[in-house]
């Protein structure tokens, strides 16, 4: 636990507040100006529409990109003192990317109608928006690129300087397109935000020219691919699967209970993710590279409940905060047609709360590449949440019904995640009795 305090103290918080602080602050900023304006201009329905198109665009720019962005940032920082090694990363992850990102690009263009038909409901004709997204991926691809290589070299003050500026552009551009057409302007807004980006990036990696010398066709290597694919997998797999489950979710809540109620269930989303950014970043700066460096149970032991002694109290005193300020957090983000979202809160802060236990323990997975452990666990979470997700909206007929699959999904995932790990957690204990 002193460990914990002590990194956290001296290097951590100092990462955070340095490199990450700013990011964060203005992704949120953004990100509430945007549903503000989204609330007021469009509505709750809208905002239903606007979720399911940024789940798919989410789920396909990871599918264009393979899920390469964590194992690119891993091997270059590896590699960067060794140009043949270096190159043949470069080059693989390239020009593996680029040919992924031409196949979505043109299934998303020519199929733009058949997706329309699925993320949308059919008399809502915005296949002209998904053939845009079609178009501007690439560049899209090519950020994801470049930041990962930039990340690997930490470039920190870089990144931090591009997302911040690229945040800004991204909801300016949001913004404007929101207050001139609405509904059309927002989904429009959706799909070029990330893309933008590249605009601000483009400029931040002219410093590292010579990279390109070191991509060069001859230099594949189906070595490394491989070496790459266990990353790569993993990231796909959550982060295609669950933007697609969600888009399942919030379109039964559309069938079965009506717009508002979805865009009350998006609503509460967004608020979640808003909350929940600043703890994601610890856990991902501290757990991960902790957890990789951990030799045995023992150690593991004393990591998960030195965070959970430190961090976890933090973290109930806020969310019980948030839950005594929800009326006006609604009226704050959104407007007065969103005060229902206000009955979501309890079951969506329980729900967040077992998310956190379960993540915190469940980077070990990431940290020892237990590729089967995570992959099966994460299927379960996903059939889960559908699962109890129809169950419940059937049964409160409400989009509240989403939320209490929520807490019951993660509570049982954390049942699970305890099951595997429940030798290292609490087997020593009894070990030495």
């Amino acid at each position: 636990m002193k460990k914990l305090i002590d990194y956290i103290n001296k290097k951590v918080l100092v990462k955070i507040a340095s490199l990450q602080t700013a990011s964060l602050l203005t992704r949120i900023i953004a990100g509430l100006l945007t549903s503000k304006a989204i609330a007021v201009f469009i509505g709750a329905e809208g905002l239903a529409l606007i979720g399911n198109l940024r789940n798919f665009v989410s789920s396909f720019q990871t599918v264009a990109t393979l899920g390469f962005y964590k194992g690119i940032v891993k091997y270059v920082s590896d590699f960067k003192d060794n140009t043949l090694k270096l190159s043949k990363a470069l080059s693989t992850v390239y020009y593996a990317g680029f040919i992924s990102t031409i196949i979505v690009s043109f299934f998303c263009y020519f199929q733009a109608e058949w997706i329309n038909d699925i993320i949308f409901p059919t008399y809502n004709n915005y296949g002209y928006v998904i053939q845009i997204f079609a178009i501007v991926l690439p560049f899209y691809a090519l950020n994801i690129f470049s930041f990962s290589i930039m990340n690997g070299f930490s470039k920190y003050k870089i990144l931090i300087i591009i997302n911040i500026i690229g945040q800004i552009l991204s909801v300016s551009v949001a913004l404007l397109l929101i207050y001139q057409e609405r509904l059309k302007g927002a989904l429009i807004s959706v799909v070029i935000a990330e893309s933008l980006i590249f605009l601000i990036t483009l400029v931040g990696i002219t410093n590292r020219r010579s990279l390109i010398n070191l991509i060069s066709v001859d230099k594949l290597s189906f070595k490394f691919l491989k070496k790459i694919s266990p990353y790569s997998l993993m990231a796909l797999f959550t982060a295609v699967l669950l933007p697609l489950v969600t888009i399942a979710i919030r379109s039964y809540i559309i069938d079965n209970v009506g717009y508002k109620d979805a865009g009350f269930w998006e609503a509460m989303t967004r608020i979640s993710k808003y909350y929940l950014m600043m703890v994601s970043s610890l856990i991902a700066l501290y757990l991960l590279p902790r957890f990789s460096e951990i030799k045995d149970n023992k150690e593991f032991k004393k990591e998960v409940f030195g965070f959970y002694k430190t961090i976890i109290p933090i973290l109930v005193v806020g969310l019980f905060i948030i839950y005594l300020l929800k009326k006006y957090i609604v009226l704050a983000i959104f407007t007065n047609e969103f005060q229902p979202v206000e009955d979501l809160f309890l079951w969506q802060l329980l729900g967040d709360f077992i998310k956190v236990l379960s993540i915190v323990i469940a980077y070990q997975f990431l940290a020892k590449k237990m590729f089967w452990h995570y992959i099966l666990t994460e299927a379960f979470l996903i059939i889960i949440l559908y699962s109890t997700s129809v169950y419940f909206v059937n049964l409160f007929d409400s989009a509240e019904g989403a939320v209490v699959a929520h807490f019951v999904s993660y509570l049982m995932y954390y049942g699970i995640i305890l099951l595997i790990f429940g030798t290292s957690l609490f087997g020593l204990d009894v070990e030495k009795k």
